[in-house]
């Protein structure tokens, strides 16, 4: 398996596949994803949102989608990561976000924000933020809906403590 960071122009068909597999997500939010890889293909990474692959061979196995939060310094929000259903419990996962983090901390981000749902459908997301030292910073009441908070967790990174982790 290795990482890529760039888009190619077949990445939104296969992202909207690894959404649609996951079982998670609306059709408004699966077309977003998809949006977001081909926009980003056309107009280059000048629009804000920068792209982790891990990919076996050709088979794309998941994916980050992340940018600097305008108007901040540093902060910086993980808006997807999703891995193939197929691959999923493989840590796969973890990986991505590992190396999302890296790369945010070599852009000299200092923190990352991650939101999601708190409905039941999401336990296993929420805990695998928490597994990997996200903390919540804050619940939204009814943000999505009715009876569906939004939860925000945070950590912060350095170049240091990525380098570290690397040398493990």
């Amino acid at each position: 398996m290795k990482f890529r960071y760039t888009v190619k122009k077949d990445d939104g068909d296969k992202i909207h596949n690894i959404i649609c597999s996951s079982g998670f997500f609306r059709e408004d939010e699966i077309d977003i994803a998809k949006e977001l890889a081909e926009e980003t293909y056309e107009k280059g990474q000048k629009e804000g949102y920068s792209f982790v692959f891990l990919e076996d061979k050709e088979h794309l196995a998941g994916y980050t989608c992340y940018g600097e939060i305008p108007c901040t310094i540093g902060s910086y929000d993980l808006y997807w990561i999703a891995v193939d259903n197929s691959k999923r419990n493989s840590g796969i996962g973890k990986k991505l976000l590992l190396e999302t983090e890296r790369m945010i901390a070599k852009k000299n981000g200092r923190k990352i924000y991650i939101e999601t749902s708190n409905k039941e459908l999401y336990k296993p997301t929420q805990q695998f933020y928490i597994n990997n030292g996200y903390k919540v910073e804050v619940i939204l009441k009814d943000f999505y809906n009715i009876n569906d908070d939004k939860i925000i967790y945070s950590k912060e990174v350095s170049v240091l403590d990525i380098d570290k982790t690397k040398q493990l």
